[in-house]
């Protein structure tokens, strides 16, 4: 798997230390380990996992932002992606996983403490939570989520954490493309605008992806995130 990793990544201008590919397989193992006694990840391949799991979080890094030295939150991480491969990849980053399953989170856990990351920290709880607690709020420089929610109801959830200036990513297939038409009252409302729009093709399995950095213009009105629930029964749109 090291090898192919390695190539994979390559190809896309991913070049990583032996540490990092070392870390990735671990990560890799970890999660086929686990996925046997919860659902984790419906992909069971080494193959799978590099292009749909890590080779996909990691093109985060093609939108062209500034990564370096960044506070990063993965709303609904389930299995850690993106954050723990951003992590991996660019050690300078203090990431934040929030996930709702309790048991998601206690695997998320054995992966940093086996890959020995450091300014890694996760929080079991619901985004509509977090997203009304100061300490959370407007705290972090880049926010990420993958395959959550459509995305009227994805900046709900994630613009609030967002700092004025700072990114929301949203990691999707094709269907992103539908789905930003319906995001103008979202972000009117919530303080935001589109900032950057790049398609991508993953090289091997020929999917499209469809990546959205969204910046924050002006702090969210404090009725949002609305409680759980909430927003999926009636989207801002």
């Amino acid at each position: 798997m090291k090898v192919k990793f390695k190539e994979i990544l390559a190809a896309e201008n991913f070049n990583l230390t032996e540490d990092q590919l070392d870390k990735f397989v671990t990560y890799s193992n970890l999660l086929k380990e686990w996925n046997k006694k919860m659902n984790l990840t419906a992909l069971e391949t080494d193959e799978e996992i590099i292009y749909k799991h890590f080779l996909d979080s990691l093109f985060c890094l093609k939108l062209d932002l500034n990564w370096q030295e960044k506070k990063i939150l993965d709303v609904g991480t389930g299995a850690g992606f993106p954050g723990l491969p951003l992590k991996i990849y660019l050690d300078s980053v203090e990431v934040h996983l929030l996930d709702s399953l309790k048991k998601r989170v206690l695997f998320l856990e054995e992966v940093i403490k086996n890959l020995n990351l450091k300014n890694v920290f996760c929080f079991h709880g619901r985004a509509e939570d977090f997203g009304k607690n100061d300490a959370f709020r407007e705290q972090y420089d880049l926010v990420t989520a993958r395959a959550v929610a459509r995305l009227p109801v994805l900046l709900e959830l994630c613009l609030p954490f967002v700092k004025k200036d700072g990114f929301f990513i949203a990691l999707k297939g094709p269907e992103g493309i539908n789905e930003l038409e319906e995001s103008k009252e979202a972000l009117s409302l919530l303080g935001g605008k589109v900032h950057t729009l790049k398609h991508f093709i993953i090289q091997g399995i020929r999917q499209e992806r469809v990546l959205i950095a969204f910046q924050k213009t002006s702090p969210t009105p404090s009725k949002y995130p609305r409680k759980a629930g909430i927003p999926q029964k009636r989207p801002l749109t």
